[in-house]
């Protein structure tokens, strides 16, 4: 079967042509040596990914927020990630935005016809004061998703920073974005669901743009999370334990420390650390914050 002209992320995969005759061990074989694409994939843009989480970090830094768009797997990746991000680093919810073609529903099952809506991606960046100081991400597999060029025409319209990832090289985002992330993770085992190698190869990216961007802004010290919210009984266990051995003290001490601090971490930690009251602790990192908003280091206290 001749393919060209066929966006890599609908080809057909030759390995999977017989794969409704294959074991469920075959299948799952075929799955997984394909699989091992997907981090080769990335490592081809690591670069490129790193020059988009210095945006985004210095977005945050100067007060802007971070917008994942996309539709159907990509948009549920985006606001998968971003909903990770208050619980795991302690930034508010507003900073970091994940919008979906269709709304909430699509979350939950599939919405038809919403990844061609135009209009309702320019309303809802509208709605939520989309504005230049603010960065967009476009999720898009295979490049050419209405909803989410729409979205980067609004970005560029505005001045705003935008930025796709997408598996497919001859997609549509360049004329848009300041950079393209191109996954070139190859045609899935079923042709067409991107849900696979792409949504793998997607996911990683968003964790590396995420997490880079809360390490350079002093969210993690020491590889610990040192900005989470302690509101599970699980988390709070971790929080113990975080504040016990960066504090360099005894659990029970930390979780005095920790509850003096009302959950925040990082006030504890640093209360331990210089040997001040919480309260003092609370200011020192308020300064730092201000002073280095309007600068171009990094946002971190050095306990």
């Amino acid at each position: 079967m001749r393919q060209e002209g066929i966006e890599a992320t609908e080809r057909r995969n030759p390995k999977s042509v017989h794969v409704d005759r294959m074991t469920s061990l075959e299948i799952i074989h075929l799955i997984n040596e394909e699989d091992h694409k997907v981090s080769r994939a990335v490592s081809k843009e690591i670069s490129r990914i790193a020059r988009i989480a210095d945006h985004v970090s210095g977005s945050l830094q100067a007060d802007g927020r971070v917008f994942y768009v996309g539709a159907g797997t990509s948009g549920r990746l985006g606001v998968l990630d971003a909903t990770e991000m208050p619980p795991t680093f302690g930034v508010s919810a507003t900073r970091f935005r994940g919008i979906v073609a269709g709304g909430g529903r699509a979350l939950r099952r599939s919405v038809e016809g919403a990844e061609d809506d135009e209009e309702s991606a320019e309303r809802k960046l509208e709605r939520i004061g989309f504005c230049k100081k603010d960065v967009l991400i476009g999720l898009s597999a295979s490049g050419t998703t209405p909803f989410v060029l729409a979205a980067m025409r609004r970005a560029k319209k505005i001045g705003a920073k935008s930025f796709g990832i997408t598996c497919n090289q001859n997609h549509k985002m360049s004329r848009l974005a300041h950079e393209v992330v191109v996954l070139k993770v190859g045609p899935e085992v079923i042709a067409g669901s991107s849900r696979m190698k792409c949504g793998s190869a997607q996911k990683m990216v968003l964790n590396m743009i995420s997490t880079a961007s809360m390490i350079r802004l002093g969210r993690v010290w020491k590889g610990m999370m040192i900005g989470l919210q302690p509101k599970s009984k699980k988390l709070q266990r971790r929080a113990i334990r975080i504040v016990s051995e960066l504090g360099k003290v005894d659990h029970d001490t930390a979780k005095k420390i920790l509850e003096e601090a009302r959950g925040n971490t990082r006030v504890a930690i640093l209360s331990l650390r210089l040997g001040v009251s919480v309260e003092s602790a609370k200011r020192v990192i308020e300064r730092t914050e201000k002073a280095e908003a309007s600068s171009t280091r990094t946002i971190s206290v050095r306990v």
